[in-house]
């Protein structure tokens, strides 16, 4: 059966086989028209600013058999391969950059093949134009000559540019640019003469405007050709460009002559002869393309003295200065421009001042007390006051020319410590030197001071000028006090060092001279007892006697002083430190110890060393022999004394050494970081006991004090005392507050309208008794209270009338018992055994009362309530008497 189906399928594929060899049919693209981006890119354009990378079109096509179809492209041997295809989906890819300026299509080979047939068509891909190209302008450079004269509105240039882009991107219109503010002002004012014609692109000169060789030769101006704009990159732009038109004005005869370099001045001086040349003027044509000759003339001015060369302009003098009536002589002279026919075209007139001066043939020249002099000397003091004139030069300065030649500066040229009076002289001075800075003036600095007077003339062209040296030699005075090279020393010295050892030394100047200039050291304060100084070295040292040390006192500071002769004197403060050294050894308190040490709880030994700096006084702990061994480790740095961490309870303390003993010995040694190194040992008896089972503050500390009786005595002194205080308290309260509640104070300022009986306090006893002492109970309180002779006692106030006896009809069980009130008895029930409850039997079998010794039975409670019930009713009985 199966062997049957096997042949069946073989037999089916063979037939089918055969079938398709007989029909195999070529693949197609699909040609989906114009505009179609899916296809056989037929009639496919692309924009040239599509950017490298873009996916542009899909190949699409089919078999007629179904077979699966792949894609491919090739271009011409030598052309530029801008598209790659993807073989199976066909996406087609721009892989290079376009230019339609450069190329405007691409020729190229699609193809599409089923793995047996392949079916190739040309395509040609037009490339379509974007706004990506300026406008260019061709002909250049741009000059243009034009006429001055030239009329406005004339046509003086074309200028022309080209666009290669393609719509109304390649269309260009023209304007003139203008300028900004910061340009130069002629380039302004050539950008607003012209103006240009936006289509032809005709320059002209602007309407109302016209051309001035002789204020402009040249005009700058910027053309701008613009695009009719398209898009670039999905975006709007217009493209510029620009190009200057250099204009170049022509000259034409229209200016009259100009004379240059006016105004114009001459002198005439006192050496003058006749035909001396005074002064020379100039003119030229103002139209300087084609100038005519130019002819000088004076109008008139001269008075006869003064004649012009017509063709030079030289003017000259003809006759001798001492003729000359002015000191100042106007000419007018004119300058003609003669044409070709010799006729006068255009003239001008300009001044020409000329004036007679006399001649400079004198120096200014110094004199002293005996005639000329160029060196003056002085001797002085240093620091003079600032001000002050220095009389000792005596210096006199002329010119004997006149007028502006007699005109000089005087300068002081040196050290700027002196100004000299007057700056600026005219013909003769007196010459005076002023100090201008005294500090300045400085014997320690200069012994001498070296300046250059001068006098130079002003206005003169030679600019003569004298000299003359001054030497100021100074004499010192004692103006410096001693200075000390620093404001403060800093000197360490060993402790215990021999008397008379070098501590310091120290050093003062005095720049002035000779015996001024010396200096003596003295030291005081509170810390220079144990130290001297020497008088001229400076150099400080300890008294013969005196002994450092350390762990007295290490730090010492005193004062030291620098005097000259006259007293002036400097102080500076000197710091000296006792360098530790390492001379004492620890110490324990005790060289045998006792310590009681609870099993997990350290306990502490402790070493002092009487060092005073460190490492001197570090001490480092370290047990030396213990019994027994290598139970114990102690901290080096506190001296805590712990058992081994294994050790953790008293069986195994016991278990250690035969003898079962709890108290064992350890030797600490106790070493500083000196050195050399000092050490001290120590023997501490240990004895071991497990922690309490008390638990608590107190339990803690009782263990603490184990070693310290006088610990827990102190603490229980202070508990007692703080009780006893306390009690003290308490008692003195209650006594003052006691006296205070006691005391019973009759109302004051009573008027009664009427008097009244008075009577007497009758109370029952408690047990039915009267007692006779009852009516003066308010008395004899005050008696008790001791003070009634410190103030008079008031009237006892009246009481009111008694309230009537209880009722008859009481219980048997029960006796009335009265209490005494301000209103009279208070009978209160009181069960009969009651009064049972106040007696008892004493020791030898009689009875004893709780009744007072004075029979009266009222307990100090009730006496308490009877005074404040009282006093409430005096107080009711009293308001009704009140006016």
């Amino acid at each position: 059966m199966k062997s049957m189906r096997e042949k069946q399928t073989v037999i089916l594929l063979m037939s089918l086989w055969m079938s398709m060899g007989k029909s195999d049919f070529a693949p197609y693209f699909y040609d989906n028209g114009a505009g179609s981006r899916n296809g056989n890119m037929a009639l496919f354009s692309i924009a040239e600013d599509t950017s490298v990378g873009t996916h542009v079109y899909t190949l699409n096509g089919s078999d007629p058999e179904g077979e699966p179809v792949t894609y491919g492209m090739t271009f011409d041997k030598g052309s530029r391969e801008c598209f790659s295809v993807e073989p199976k989906s066909g996406n087609v890819t721009l892989i290079e950059s376009l230019d339609r300026e450069v190329q405007d299509e691409i020729v190229a080979f699609v193809t599409i093949t089923d793995g047996r047939n392949k079916v190739v068509e040309n395509v040609r891909v037009f490339i379509t134009d974007v706004n990506d190209e300026k406008p260019e302008f061709i002909n250049r450079p741009y000059i243009v000559d034009v006429p001055e004269d030239a009329a406005s509105g004339s046509s003086i240039y074309r200028v022309q540019a080209v666009d290669r882009d393609l719509g109304s991107g390649g269309s260009v219109s023209y304007y003139l640019q203008e300028r900004n503010l910061h340009q130069l002002s002629f380039r302004l004012q050539s950008s607003s003469k012209f103006t240009i014609d936006g289509h032809s692109g005709v320059l002209r000169i602007r309407p109302g405007e016209s051309l001035d060789y002789e204020l402009s030769r040249t005009h700058f101006v910027t053309v701008v050709a613009k695009d009719g704009g398209g898009k670039y990159h999905g975006k709007y732009q217009v493209m510029t460009s620009t190009a200057i038109v250099t204009i170049n004005v022509i000259d034409t005869q229209d200016s009259p002559p100009v004379f240059v370099g006016t105004p114009y001045f001459g002198f005439v001086y006192e050496v003058s002869v006749p035909g001396s040349e005074i002064f020379t003027v100039f003119a030229k044509d103002g139209d300087q393309n084609s100038p005519n000759p130019i002819h000088y003339s004076i109008l008139n001015g001269s008075d006869g003295f003064f004649s012009i060369n017509s063709t030079s302009g030289c003017i000259s003098l003809t006759s001798f200065p001492v003729q000359l009536r002015n000191e100042l002589y106007e000419l007018k002279v004119k300058a003609s421009e003669v044409g070709p026919a010799n006729q006068i075209v255009d003239y001008a007139i300009t001044t020409v001042s000329i004036r007679v001066v006399d001649l400079n043939n004198h120096p200014p020249t110094f004199y002293g007390e005996n005639g000329p002099q160029n060196r003056f000397e002085l001797t002085m003091y240093e620091h003079p006051p600032e001000g002050e004139i220095l009389r000792g030069l005596k210096i006199t300065v002329n010119d004997s020319d006149q007028g502006a030649n007699a005109k000089f500066r005087l300068l002081l040229v040196g050290p700027r410590v002196l100004r000299v009076v007057p700056q600026t002289v005219l013909n003769e001075a007196q010459v005076t030197i002023i100090v201008e800075n005294s500090t300045a003036i400085d014997y320690e600095k200069y012994q001498f001071l070296t300046f250059k007077l001068l006098a130079v003339e002003i206005d003169t062209p030679e600019r003569f000028s004298a000299t003359a040296d001054i030497l100021i030699n100074l004499l010192d005075t004692n103006d410096n006090i001693p200075k000390f090279s620093s404001e403060f020393y800093i000197a360490r010295i060993p402790e215990n060092s021999p008397g008379g050892s070098n501590v310091v030394s120290v050093t003062a100047t005095d720049p002035d001279s000779g015996l001024w200039g010396e200096v003596k050291y003295s030291i005081y304060g509170s810390g220079a007892d144990l130290f001297l100084i020497h008088p001229t070295s400076g150099i400080i040292y300890t008294q013969p006697w005196a002994s450092l040390d350390a762990e007295v006192k290490s730090k010492y500071n005193f004062y030291v002083k620098a005097e000259d002769t006259e007293g002036k004197y400097s102080l500076a403060e000197v710091f000296v430190t006792v360098l530790d050294q390492n001379d004492h050894p620890p110490e324990f308190n005790q060289n045998f110890l006792e310590k009681t040490m609870i099993i997990g709880a350290p306990v502490q030994i402790q070493a002092v060393d009487e060092d005073a700096e460190e490492p001197n006084n570090i001490i480092e702990y370290s047990i030396m022999k213990a019994d027994p061994d290598n139970i114990f480790d102690i901290n080096t740095s506190t001296g805590e004394i712990k058992l081994k961490p294994y050790i953790k309870s008293m069986e195994i303390v016991q278990n250690i050494t035969r003898q079962k003993d709890c108290r064992w010995s350890v030797v600490v040694q106790a070493r500083d970081r000196g050195s050399p190194s000092f050490s001290t040992t120590a023997v501490v008896k240990i004895d071991i006991t497990e922690a309490n089972s008390l638990k608590g503050p107190m339990a803690a500390f009782l263990m603490q004090s184990r070693d310290n009786p006088l610990k827990a005595l102190g603490l229980a002194v202070g508990i007692i005392s703080v009780m006893v205080l306390v009690t003290v308290m308490i008692s003195t309260l209650m006594f003052f507050r006691n006296t205070k509640s006691n005391r019973i104070t009759p109302a004051r300022r009573i008027i009664r309208r009427r008097p009244k009986e008075q009577r007497h306090w009758t109370f029952r006893s408690a047990f039915g008794q009267s007692d006779p002492n009852a009516g003066r109970f308010l008395d004899d309180d005050d008696d008790t209270s001791g003070n009634s002779s410190s103030r008079p006692k008031p009237p006892p106030p009246s009481a009111p009338v008694l309230p009537p006896a209880p009722p008859a009809g009481s219980r048997p069980s029960e006796r009335v018992r009265a209490v005494p009130t301000v209103s009279g008895a208070l009978a209160s029930r009181i069960p009969s055994r009651s009064s049972s409850c106040r007696t008892s039997k004493s020791t030898d079998g009689h009875e004893r009362s709780d009744h007072n010794k004075d029979g009266s039975g009222i307990s100090s409670a009730l006496v308490s309530e009877l005074k404040m019930r009282i006093e409430q009713k005096i107080i009711e009985a009293n308001q009704g008497y009140y006016y």
